[in-house]
This record gives C-alpha cells, structure tokens and sequence, in this order.
C-alpha cells in the first residue's frame, strides 16, 4: 500500500480526516495525497487565466489544511484537476496508481441524516478503488477485529481483499466472517472464496432482510473495530444505484469502514 489518496471537500474538519491518513500512511509507510477536484469554465480567451487562478486558490486552501496537520515524515503532496470528480480520479489514479482512498462520510454541506453525502456517494460509487470511510472525530488505531459482512462470498479476483490482507498482517487483525442471507439468496452465493476463508478466524451465518440489518444483529456481540463490505451493485450500498446519498437509516457505522470494489457486476 503505497499511495493513499484524500478529497478535501468543503468540511471545516477535513484537517481530521487527514490527520487520519497520516497517522494511517505511516503504518504502511505510504505517502498521501490530498485531491482538489474543481470544474473552470469560461470562454476560450480567459479560461486559462481562470483556470489558473482557481487551481491557485485551491492550494492555498489544500496548503492551509495540511498545515494543521501532524505529518510524521509522511510525504504529502498534492493532486488537483479541472472536471468532473469521477475523470479526476480517473486520471490521478492513471497517474500515480491510488491503493486506497480515504474520505469523511459526508461534508458539512450534507443534511445531518445522510451517511453518505453526494460527494462521498459519488465516489464509493463510481470508483474501483478501495475506499476507506472515516466517521467524524476517529482517531486511527489498531485495528484488532475486523468484521467482513456479504450476502454473496463469490469473489472473482482474490487481489480484491489485498487492501484488507495487509491491514490484517499490518494490525495482527483477527477477521470475523458475516454470511448474510437475504431473501432470493442462491446456493452459489453460500459458496465462499478460498483465499477469504484462509484469512478468517470465525464464520458466522445469518438471515436477515439486507447485509446491514444482519451486521446491526451481530454488531455488538463482536465489537469490531472496523467493517469490510464490498461494493456491488446488488449489495451492502446498493441504494446508491438508485440515488447518489446513504442516509443514516439505511446504514450507519461509528467505525471505519472498508469498501472493497469489486469489478461491474
């Protein structure tokens, strides 16, 4: 894990999210990147001037939130482009190949019940890239037991889990499987990955109407200290193939939470 990527939104608070990645960076003895996202337009004759400007002024401000944080000899550096969020990610991705994004749930522009706002949906939607969600005021620690809940344990490509076999061996993480069976569930979707089993010490099986009322079943009987789901369409945050937001009455999490994306489905 090499290159850990940061958006900075809007939020007065994003020097924590960042302090997160360091702290978490320098476990792996990773660098950071933080992202400036922005979209300049105008007409030909001044666009450039404009464009130029904007980027300017964003790394002030990305200069600014990084100066409140404790860096730890971590290197931080950073990643800005003109266009839509998906492309920028896109490109920096292209560019320096991003093994993890690290983000808050939502900016303080967000209507306090959603989890997951337009901006942070947006990405754990429309990226493959493992994602780690960050709750508010989170201090980074050990990760000591890792719950990884799915209602299908059909895995195509083993280096999925990659981001969460180095967490494991990084922490000395102890791995809880959660097999969910929703309603419609198939005999092939009980059919577990090899490599998935080889790094569990615990599989526990369910029946719940969604993956996160089995996780809210067994939440506090295993007290992790972070949550693995993955991303599918028909999966832990399939709502938001329907919409870009999470609210909190579809899933709430006081943990970090992983998302591992696993290829269109």
């Amino acid at each position: 894990m090499m290159n850990i990527l940061v958006p900075i939104g809007t939020s007065s608070n994003a020097n924590e999210t960042l302090q997160y990645a360091v702290d978490f960076a320098a476990d792996f003895g990773a660098q950071v990147y933080v992202m400036e996202v922005f979209n300049a337009t105008g007409k030909a004759g001044t666009l450039t001037n404009v464009t130029q400007k904007i980027a300017e002024s964003g790394k002030e401000r990305l200069k600014e939130v990084i100066a409140k944080v404790q860096t730890k000899d971590v290197s931080i550096k950073i990643a800005s482009f003109n266009g839509e969020l998906q492309d920028g990610l896109k490109e920096i991705d292209k560019g320096i190949g991003i093994d993890l994004i690290i983000l808050a749930p939502r900016s303080n522009d967000i209507k306090e019940e959603n989890y997951l706002g337009q901006t942070s949906g947006a990405i754990i939607k429309k990226t493959n890239i493992p994602t780690l969600i960050v709750p508010k005021g989170t201090a980074h620690k050990t990760f000591k037991t890792i719950l990884v809940a799915f209602k299908s344990g059909i895995l195509k490509r083993k280096r999925i889990l990659n981001p969460l076999i180095e967490i494991k061996n990084k922490h000395k993480s102890s791995v809880n499987l959660l097999m969910v069976k929703t309603p419609g569930y198939s005999d092939d979707d009980l059919k577990i990955n090899t490599a998935l089993m080889d790094i569990s010490s615990q599989l526990t099986f369910t029946e719940n109407s969604t993956t996160y009322h089995g996780v809210l079943e067994h939440f506090q009987a295993q007290h992790p200290d972070l949550l693995c789901v993955f991303r599918r369409k028909r999966g832990f945050f399939k709502k938001l193939w329907e919409k870009s937001t999470i609210s909190k009455s579809e899933f709430y999490a006081p943990i970090p939470v992983l998302v591992l994306s696993v290829k269109k489905d």
